[in-house]
């Protein structure tokens, strides 16, 4: 009898064994390198919605290691080229905040300038067809800050000398988006507004060509309300400064308007 019970025992044991899977390549789906090939060829041919699913999904299987770290800023650029600036930022974001010292901190924060250069692309191409009292650019001045970041840490960065000429233009986007906002307060007359806006862009776009243009609006501004003093101080800063400026007060405030004359 006993030798019965263990035949039977480990005819059951076997039985066990044998309707249980292994855990072998055939059951263990992608690797991690698969993944990410496959996502990375996703996205170089366009498909960046597949792509995005294709590197969170080796996110959710891989979580740590060099391939999940990498995926994040895939993802970042993926929504970036599918159009979805607002998903792209929040990975930029995430990332920079999981991995301060990752070497690859310097793209980031020149992928987190790009989106938000490219976001606010209406306000470089269209400025005279805006209210520009009423736009904000909030995505300009946080491209320019991502660049300037970059810039500032990454000296030798490969992404730091088109981050520098992309600087360059954000201030002069910048400082004349001031300037059409001191013009949309000059013509509805409120000129200590025109005059604040324009005394903004010597103060914080001082390195552009754009500060002749806002003394001159400081000037006619601070006329028309009637304070001589600080319109005569104006006056001798221009004279000091732009002796040969072909502008006018008489241009800015004649018939002609002066915000056209740009």
């Amino acid at each position: 009898m006993k030798r019965i019970v263990t035949l039977l025992t480990a005819a059951l044991l076997l039985s066990a064994c044998a309707g249980t899977p292994k855990p072998d390549a055939e059951n263990a789906g992608p690797s991690v390198e698969e993944l990410y090939s496959e996502a990375k060829s996703e996205m170089d041919s366009g498909n960046y919605n597949r792509a995005v699913k294709l590197f969170e999904t080796l996110q959710a299987r891989y979580p740590y290691g060099k391939y999940a770290q990498q995926a994040e800023l895939e993802v970042a650029y993926a929504n970036f080229k599918d159009q979805e600036p607002e998903l792209a930022l929040a990975a930029i974001d995430r990332f920079l905040k999981q991995h301060p010292t990752h070497p690859n901190v310097d793209y980031a924060l020149y992928l987190k300038g790009l989106v938000n250069f490219i976001e606010d692309r209406s306000l470089f191409a269209s400025l005279s067809k805006q209210d520009m009292a009423e736009r904000d650019p909030k995505s300009a001045r946080e491209s320019f800050e991502a660049f300037r970041d970059l810039v500032s840490r990454f000296p030798n960065s490969r992404y730091t000398p088109d981050a520098r000429d992309r600087m360059a233009f954000l201030v002069v986007a910048l400082a004349d988006h001031e300037l059409h906002v001191a013009s949309y307060y000059f013509k509805r007359g409120a000129y200590l507004a025109a005059a604040n806006r324009a005394k903004s862009v010597l103060e914080n776009y001082s390195n552009t060509d754009r500060v002749e243009k806002a003394l001159f609006v400081m000037a006619a501004s601070y006329d028309r309300l009637g304070q001589q003093e600080l319109r005569d101080d104006t006056r001798r800063v221009i004279a000091k400064n732009y002796p040969q400026s072909q502008l006018s007060e008489e241009k800015v405030v004649g018939d002609v308007a002066w915000w056209k004359l740009w």
